[in-house]
């Protein structure tokens, strides 16, 4: 499994995964909106995820690539 995300690409996907994981404890705590917090934990948690390992399986099926070229 190469990695097929950039650092700004990664960096974008961490800071948003958090605020979604944020938004979620939200939702689901004050305003009662269960399956708006469960369907943004959920992204949030995959955004999180595919950031930490660098690599995107939806990028993979598109063939697509926002890492440097090696050698770059």
């Amino acid at each position: 499994m190469r990695p097929n995300e950039g650092s700004i690409d990664r960096v974008i996907r961490l800071v948003l995964g958090v605020v979604l994981i944020g938004a979620a404890l939200l939702w689901l705590g004050l305003m009662d909106a269960a399956l708006w917090g469960i369907v943004a934990a959920v992204i949030g948690a995959v955004l999180v995820f595919t950031a930490a390992i660098g690599f995107c399986p939806a990028y993979k099926l598109v063939g697509m690539s926002t890492c440097k070229p090696r050698g770059a």
